[in-house]
């Protein structure tokens, strides 16, 4: 759809680059330039720098460069006529366009969003002066929820009737259906998706209502929360309670609270910590990091992180690596939730994230201290599990210092606990790094190994999705290369494979994996695209012309963006996979 030029010349010159990327980069001014973290790339020293009087940003890192559009495209990930469209509405510009026919899907998606907009102001209503709304009001007093902020939040209460918002709002079915409000029953009537719930509105990150997480009264039946349904607005896996309200108080802090509940965002907000999200309906992903090292580089976990276990931590290490993010835990008195600590100590609530600690610290924390340390015993028993835990993460360093404190914990000599390591790990030492074919006693993790998993579990769904360029592990290369060779036979291949790789593949023969094939090759795919894009901008930059691989740069770019898209992510894997083995091939 094209947009009239004079009203796109006018949308750049109402909006102030600065104004516009501070809402996502903390920037300093320095001289007549600003300057900040780059928002595209992983980095530790800023290199991005804006041009205000220019209106243009560029990246002395990555080459990231354009005007304020083309950076509301980069980081909304909008198309050239929705970054326009955004910014003309925060503008007051008002935008005419060339051919009205072409617009018609963009056309479709505001029908959906002003009919859940509609549904927020009833549900609304509803608790605020419904007749049925009492009990719910009394729930929110009693859990501490004062009117202003019911109010702000827009709180809401969907009545017991099977279809109030339908005979309320009386939209078209379609409307009604694919916004996610309801569906039809077996007689062709619209019925209401929500019945008997508190309801939250859910906002994308541009403040747009695109859903709805409705908890159940006490006494009511059913799940306690029900969220929308996925649909064109509402992608749980990309959405976060109250980031809209709070996405400037996180750049601000570079710091970003995640929680479990709503009610948990409003608490922190009400303690004075106003830079708290929550996920909906689903644990965090990877495209929630991916967003939130958007706004900040520290995360801090506002839930029992220890609860989801060893393939969660083995998720975030590799998240924190892959977007440079830090990860702590907020020191939470246990059995305490963060909606409820705010109304009763918000100071309390305040130093819980003040004393946030590094996740890894936290999960050895939470080891010794349910240990019993007063006897040798105990100590020892202790330092094992704790060391079990450290073995997790993927920095060696990382590892011995987290080693140093178990050890004066547990009155243990640190060279006792090395020697211990060492005799897991086939000798490796904390000075000498490991081989292709033995990385170390701790076992590799993400993605890689799902995909042994499910090779040798769903081996027709996985082998023609994988190649050696998808494997940066060199024990899980190992293993795949044995396990091709071998024609998926594990006891073949372990007799095949050096001892590192033989002894993953013991463990993947007694394991299981619940993982799609789809996701985990998309993960792969994802990962092996980023590091030869690495290489390639590395390359270009010591080129002498760096402008030779522009194009072959913007399209592998171009598919990384498409493989998080459900509709695109099919044919971007077929592309991308096809290109990595091309370029592996050719650098053989």
């Amino acid at each position: 759809m094209g947009i009239v030029d004079d009203d796109i010349a006018k949308v750049r010159e109402a909006s102030d680059i600065v104004a516009v990327i501070s809402e996502h980069v903390q920037l300093k001014r320095v001289g007549r330039r600003w300057s900040g973290l780059c928002p595209f790339h992983a980095e530790k020293s800023g290199s991005f720098s804006v041009n205000q009087e220019e209106g243009l940003y560029y990246c002395f890192g990555c080459g990231a460069k354009g005007d304020v559009i083309t950076f509301v495209r980069e980081i909304e990930h909008l198309d050239f006529v929705g970054a326009v469209e955004k910014l003309a509405g925060s503008a007051g510009v008002a935008l005419r366009y060339t051919d009205a026919g072409e617009s018609e899907s963009r056309k479709q998606r505001a029908k959906l969003r002003d009919a859940v907009g509609k549904a927020v102001e009833h549900y609304h209503d509803a608790l605020l002066n419904g007749a049925d709304g009492g009990a719910a009001r009394a729930y929110l007093r009693s859990r501490g929820l004062t009117g202003d902020e019911v109010r702000t939040y827009k709180i809401g209460w969907a009545s017991d009737g099977w279809d109030g918002l339908a005979r309320a709002l009386r939209l078209p079915d379609a409307i009604f259906v694919d916004a996610g409000l309801g569906y039809l029953n077996q007689f062709n009537r619209q019925t209401d998706a929500f019945r008997g719930r508190i309801m939250f509105p859910i906002y994308d990150v541009n403040g747009d209502p695109v859903g709805f997480g409705g908890r159940i009264m006490p006494d009511g039946q059913g799940p306690k929360y029900k969220n929308s349904a996925e649909s064109r607005l509402y992608a749980k896996s990309k959405l976060l309670y109250g980031l809209h309200w709070v996405k400037a108080d996180i750049v601000a802090a570079d710091e970003v609270i995640v929680c479990e509940g709503y009610t948990d965002v409003i608490g922190f907000a009400a303690a004075g910590v106003p830079r708290a999200v929550a996920t909906c309906g689903t644990s965090l992903t990877e495209e929630h990091f991916r967003i939130l090292r958007s706004f900040a580089r520290r995360v801090v976990l506002a839930f029992d992180a220890d609860a989801a276990g060893q393939h969660a931590a083995e998720r975030f290490y590799e998240w924190e690596q892959r977007y440079d993010i830090d990860v702590a835990v907020a020191a939470l008195p246990p059995g305490e939730d963060p909606a409820d600590l705010a109304r009763r100590d918000p100071e309390a609530l305040q130093r819980a994230v003040t004393e946030a600690r590094p996740f890894l610290g936290f999960r050895v924390e939470r080891v010794l201290g349910r240990g019993r340390l007063d006897t040798p015993e105990g100590r020892a028993r202790a330092a094992e599990e704790a060391m079990v835990v450290v073995a997790e993460h993927p920095n060696e360093l990382v590892r011995d210092q987290y080693l140093m404190e178990v050890a004066s914990r547990t009155r243990l000599s640190p060279d006792q606990l090395r020697s211990q390591q060492r005799g897991r790990s086939g000798g490796r030492t904390a000075t000498s790094p490991p081989s292709s074919s033995s990385r170390s006693a701790r076992p590799p993790v993400g993605p890689e190994v799902e995909a042994l998993r499910l090779l040798v579990v769903r081996r027709d769904d996985m082998a023609p999705w994988l190649d050696d360029v998808l494997f940066a592990n060199g024990r899980c290369l190992a293993a795949y290369r044995a396990l091709t060779a071998a024609e998926g036979d594990i006891a073949v291949a372990m007799a095949a494979t050096d001892p590192g790789a033989a002894e993953l593949l013991a463990r993947l023969a007694v394991d299981d994996s619940t993982a799609e094939p789809h996701d985990v090759i998309d993960l792969l795919l994802d990962a092996a695209g980023r590091r030869a894009l690495v290489a390639m901008q590395d390359e270009a930059r010591h080129s002498d012309d760096p402008l030779a691989y522009a194009d072959e740069v913007r399209n592998v770019k171009l598919l990384l963006e498409a493989l998080r898209d459900p509709a695109t992510a099919g044919a971007a894997a077929s592309s991308l996979l096809g290109w990595l083995t091309q370029q592996h091939e050719e650098h053989a």
